[in-house]
């Protein structure tokens, strides 16, 4: 029998699984409590969870009331954890259950923290809530009151006791738990936020929280909020089925965030046990801190109260073999796949843009812009951009002086959508022909293909990028006008563009912090959200079926481009999944690798933002490792110093600026070894 790869684990690659449980409960019935308790502890762990939460007091149940100051149910209590340390010996998961435990004659709310039958810590509950339906403080202490720090229990001795507890893997550096309770995270400063600053990455929240009308939606953004400002994972559960409802409800509710997004949630209001999980993904967090300096700065500011945390190691009991994620990563990060969501992206991404340009020709005084139009997406992009900048600032559209400049290479349908488009949109529209300025040059130089030699090499198609560029900068000087540039990001990561000229330079420049897969949406948000007449609509979705293409090598007979960019520098829709993870935070390509195979392996899993079937592709391992070579060569080898002398662009997204005076600083002249390095551990084939 082969044994598996282990690049195909997602424990390889800073993940990891977490669940959380919501088993059914029976007041008062350690014993019923415990065997249920142990039987979620084996889901999660056959669903190759490290962790597993459960909820508060889930062992007695929470809703006891003063039967916690009853000794049958407080040894029935001790004898129902002895159990679950006895079941759960062979077990991967480390479990936090909820228990009272007495110490120093006073009762405490704890949750226990077990790995295969060895008890780790024991956290305690800081804030016991008194108000409206809660009376914690009839029956527990707060932690701040125990005298002792460790305590013996189930036959171990010397166990740490109290809210100051963080538990580190040893053997995952990015693996830090701290444990609060319920109420512990509706104060204005929750325990967890000290812990965090003090190295915790996942906090537990073991919780009972009855439901009132409301009170989940409440519930959520608090844990998302504070998992957020935790820059964490937060792990909440709620006890559901099973606890009392004299006079109160409960609803079940289980809920995984990392750093403010929702991961997993629970179906409120089951009648039947529930587990969820996710896939943590711990080098995202650490990435966060690490560039978020204010992190740091508040922990500095904190230190006293941080360097009280006690630090219990462990060795984390990660499960081998094939683990792929089951967490869904978007295909094209920059785009959601929600159509809401994306409609808002779209229009948040647009009117940045708009807003960009139109401040740049406020502050110049100028009114007129040059921009050259191919027919492609980014010179389609960048002049609706600036007809709409033009509306904006209540200046005709005429104010934009289009030029296209059909080359050698010009194909019928772009050259025929550039004049159709310009029409459309009411600008001044121009046509030049550079090819007889190409040929002078190219006979001033010598080159062979002014003696009839098909030779079309970097020089001949940099002549055309330049004589562009020539002509749009000498335009702009004699109408009075700044040059709109068109380049976009992905063509910017991939140094896709000609140094100084082209693509590359221009005054102002509004694409050059959105991705080519993003410029697509956006024109298709634009032709479908009726932003221009009608006419101009169906051109701009006929651009879009247009296949990508310099068009600077003479076409094929049929008048199809020579050139198709993605054959050269991959897939954009890859590239651009490439290009986020590598620059936003930072990742192993290993881990890029397989976050993209676990991504773009089948067509069928996940969502797509309105890809049409027919155009949707999956990549094997070994195309993904092809493509992302070639990322990692160009973008960190052979084309920083483009990027480091590019005009003026706002900032769209989180992820979308190289710009040297924006998100990205980088060397010129540094070397690519260590990232290509790195790729000799993606396999080509499963």
């Amino acid at each position: 029998m082969e044994t598996p790869n282990p690049f195909f684990n997602l424990y390889r690659h800073g993940f990891l699984r977490a669940a959380v449980c919501i088993p059914e409960v029976r007041v008062a019935d350690p014993s019923f409590n415990a065997e249920k308790t142990i039987e979620m502890a084996r889901r999660a762990h056959e669903g190759q969870a490290v962790l597993a939460l459960f909820p508060e007091l889930g062992l007695t149940a929470y809703s006891n009331e003063d039967l916690f100051h009853q000794d049958a149910l407080l040894e029935s209590a001790l004898a129902g954890l002895q159990r679950v340390l006895d079941e759960t010996a062979t077990l991967n998961p480390v479990l936090v259950v909820g228990m009272p435990l007495r110490v120093d004659c006073r009762l405490f709310n704890c949750g226990i923290v077990i790995q295969r039958g060895r008890i780790l810590g024991v956290a305690v509950k800081s804030y016991l809530p008194n108000y409206r339906e809660f009376y914690e403080a009839r029956q527990f202490a707060p932690a701040e009151t125990a005298f002792s720090r460790n305590v013996d229990l189930c036959g171990q001795e010397g166990i740490p006791f109290g809210a100051d507890l963080l538990f580190r893997a040893v053997n995952a550096p990015n693996v830090q738990l701290f444990m609060e309770l319920c109420e512990d995270v509706w104060v204005p400063v929750p325990p967890s936020s000290y812990a965090a600053m003090a190295g915790a990455t996942i906090i537990c929240n073991l919780s009972a929280s009855n439901i009132t009308i409301g009170k989940a939606e409440y519930r959520q953004s608090l844990a998302a909020n504070q998992s957020a400002r935790c820059i964490a994972a937060y792990l909440y559960a709620a006890a559901g089925p099973g606890e009392s409802t004299t006079d109160l409800a409960w609803d079940g509710h289980a809920m995984i965030h990392e750093n403010g997004n929702l991961l997993a949630e629970s179906e409120r209001f089951a009648r039947n046990p529930q587990i969820i999980f996710a896939d943590l993904d711990m080098d995202r967090l650490v990435q966060d801190r690490m560039r978020m300096t204010t992190f740091g700065q508040n922990a500095r500011a904190n230190r006293d109260r941080i360097e009280q945390f006690r630090t219990i190691p462990f060795r984390l009991e990660a499960p081998d073999g094939r683990i792929l994620l089951e967490r869904d990563y978007a295909r094209y990060p920059y785009i959601p796949a929600d159509p809401g969501k994306r409609d808002q992206r779209c229009y948040e991404a647009y009117n940045i843009q708009v807003q960009g340009l139109a401040k740049r020709l406020k502050a110049s005084g100028i009114r007129n812009v040059v921009i050259g139009i191919s027919g492609g997406l980014d010179s389609t992009h960048a002049l609706i951009v600036a007809a709409r900048t033009m509306d904006l600032l209540d200046l005709p559209r005429t104010n934009i002086k289009a030029y296209t400049m059909p080359g050698f290479a010009t194909t019928g349908r772009t050259h025929r959508n550039a004049l159709k488009l310009m029409e459309s949109l009411g600008v001044e529209a121009n046509e030049i022909d550079i090819r007889p300025s190409c040929l002078q040059m190219l006979r001033d130089i010598g080159h062979p293909y002014t003696e009839g030699e098909k030779v079309y090499d970097v020089t001949f198609e940099n002549i055309q990028a330049g004589e562009r560029t020539s002509h749009l900068f000498r335009l702009a000087n004699m109408r009075a006008a700044i040059v709109v540039g068109t380049g976009d990001l992905s063509e910017l990561a991939l140094g896709w563009c000609t140094y100084g000229v082209g693509d590359h330079m221009s005054h102002y420049n509004v694409n050059a912090s959105v991705p080519k897969t993003l410029i697509q949406y956006l024109i298709r948000w634009v032709a479908q959200s009726g932003q221009f007449a009608v006419e101009t609509s169906g051109i701009l979705l006929d651009i879009l079926n247009t296949e990508i293409s310099p068009e600077l090598v003479p076409g094929e007979e049929n008048g199809g481009p020579a050139q198709k960019t993605e054959d050269f520098v991959g897939p954009y829709e890859l590239q651009d999944f490439n290009n986020f993870y590598t620059t936003r935070y930072g990742y192993l390509p290993s881990k890029v690798a397989f976050m993209a195979y676990c991504t773009w392996r089948d067509t069928d899993r996940g969502l797509w933002p309105d890809v049409p079937p027919e155009k949707r592709r999956s990549y094997s391992i070994g195309e993904i490792r092809k493509w992302l070579t070639i990322y990692l060569e160009r973008f960190f080898k052979t084309s920083q110093f483009k990027r480091s002398c590019i005009p003026n662009s706002p900032k769209v997204g989180s992820g979308g600026s190289l710009s040297p005076r924006g998100d990205y600083r980088a060397p010129s002249d540094s070397e690519a070894s260590a990232w290509l390095e790195n790729v000799r551990c993606i396999p080509d084939e499963e």
